[in-house]
């Protein structure tokens, strides 16, 4: 158990705790909930950092490392579904899970033939980008939620959130290309049987 998968783990157990202070209604729960979520991709960051500086990649954090990720990214989308964000959201969620679902059967596919096949460039950018638009909600919605009402600055609302759904479409997009080019990079896996 080295240092990167504790890492990993750590952000596997902090994705429920992200959840439920996204769903508890409390002062400041976006203000606690953003730290948490900015701990948890601090994490991913310095996972796969130390991992490949040490040479301590294993196939427990390859296989565990892209679930973390998915576990803290995917509670996020959960959370704004409940909190109503709108159509939009629903279609980035789904989308996020569709991607989800092809890559984890090809990844089983692989495991079947003794392979694991860790995360490409694109699957990492689709992280980060995913990471960037959750951030950037959680801070907006915060600001929306604490700061606005205060200064009476309610015409700042609609361009604030349209702001962090430009991104959260933009994470979109970028999570439909790294589905593709992970299905093509994995074919091998996937051809059909004559």
């Amino acid at each position: 158990m080295n240092l990167p998968n504790k890492l990993t783990i750590a952000r596997f157990i902090m994705a429920p705790i992200f959840l439920a202070l996204m769903l508890i209604d409390f002062e400041h729960h976006y203000a606690v909930a953003l730290v948490v979520f900015i701990v948890a991709s601090l994490t991913d960051l310095f996972d796969g950092k130390i991992a490949r500086e040490r040479k301590l990649i294993t196939n427990f954090g390859k296989f565990l490392d892209p679930i973390a990720d998915k576990m803290i990214t995917t509670s996020a989308f959960l959370a704004f579904l409940f909190l109503h964000m709108g159509w939009g959201i629903i279609w980035i969620t789904f989308f996020v899970l569709a991607r989800e679902f092809v890559v984890t059967s090809v990844r089983l596919v692989a495991a079947d033939n003794g392979k694991v096949i860790a995360a490409n460039f694109w699957g990492k950018l689709k992280t980060v980008m995913q990471m960037v638009a959750i951030i950037t909600t959680l801070l907006f919605e915060y600001l929306i939620e604490e700061f606005v009402p205060m200064l009476g600055l309610e015409m700042i609302v609609d361009p604030l959130r349209g702001v962090y759904s430009i991104l959260l479409w933009i994470s979109a997009i970028f999570t439909i290309i790294a589905g593709v080019t992970y299905v093509i990079g994995s074919r091998e896996f996937i051809k059909i049987d004559k």
